[in-house]
């Protein structure tokens, strides 16, 4: 078994994802599946059916009518949405349970994932004319590989992020000296049992790779670097502030060439993510 696979394993041992995330992934994947299948899928998780349905009826949707049914939810918010937003309802559950040290905030690294994920469906949908469920699902997990690490090896973990400083080696470094592995390829090994789809899960495993030279912008990948930069730009680090951070030369080029655009969407960022602090509870 792998460095990687271990602490997948491990992980897995401790605490994961609830299992109605996964059921609901598969269904998203199945072209056969119907609104009703995730009805009787999220029925079976009271604690969720409470929770979409305070969520739909938020200020954040805007809804003129209450909604007071599941199916109702379901046909309003999509089956993708419905999933990005149990994904994004569990993450912050599982960072919720840790109360952090004076070297590493769970709460920053939850803010990090809302604002990537944010940021990755505005770029997908503003820039490219994409639908953007799917670039956020890409944002919000991209950094899951970090939560194993805490919480399988917490110890190698608060040394690694002890480790970490401004100008010197980089974080997916130190996690290769320390785990013989690192977040993006454990990262990379949860997307495909979670059945994402093979171009999240791609971009998932690249999103510190600094050997692509040439990445589309439009691509999962693109935009979930262009969003990194973004995001760490607007000083939401997911470990800490003043780490470097490189662009694809041709990320760098697209940015340029689009850049009162992208000012734009950098300036509405934080409004948006404070409607989702908002919409999930802080």
């Amino acid at each position: 078994m792998t460095p990687t696979e271990t602490l997948v394993k491990k992980f897995k041992e401790i605490k994961t994802l609830p299992h109605i995330v996964t059921k609901l992934a598969q269904l998203i994947n199945d072209e056969n599946s119907t609104l009703q299948d995730f009805e009787e899928v999220i029925r079976l998780d009271p604690a969720l059916v409470a929770r979409l349905l305070t969520l739909v009826n938020s200020s954040y949707f805007g809804l003129t009518r209450k909604v007071d049914s599941i199916s109702r939810a379901v046909a309003l918010l999509g089956m993708k949405n419905l999933h990005n937003i149990a994904v994004t309802d569990a993450l912050q559950h599982m960072l919720r349970s840790h109360s952090g040290t004076t070297e590493f905030s769970p709460q920053a690294l939850w803010l990090h994932s809302a604002a990537s994920g944010i940021c990755c469906k505005m770029i997908a949908e503003r820039i490219f004319a994409l639908n953007g469920d799917d670039a956020y699902l890409c944002g919000i997990l991209h950094d899951i590989g970090l939560i194993v690490v805490m919480e399988a090896d917490p110890e190698t973990f608060l040394k690694l992020i002890g480790q970490l400083e401004p100008g010197g080696p980089s974080l997916v470094t130190l996690e290769r000296q320390l785990l013989q592995t690192d977040h993006s390829a454990i990262g990379y090994i949860l997307a495909q049992e979670w059945h994402l789809p093979e171009a999240i899960a791609d971009a998932i495993r690249d999103h510190h790779s600094d050997d692509l030279v040439d990445v589309a912008p439009h691509s999962p990948t693109g935009i979930l670097q262009m969003s990194e930069y973004i995001v760490q730009q607007l000083h939401f680090p997911a470990v800490k502030e003043g780490l470097a951070m490189t662009l694809a030369p041709s990320l760098a080029a697209h940015i340029q060439d689009n850049v009162e655009e992208y000012k734009v969407l950098a300036e509405d960022l934080p409004e948006e993510l404070e409607k989702t602090k908002n919409m999930y509870g802080g």
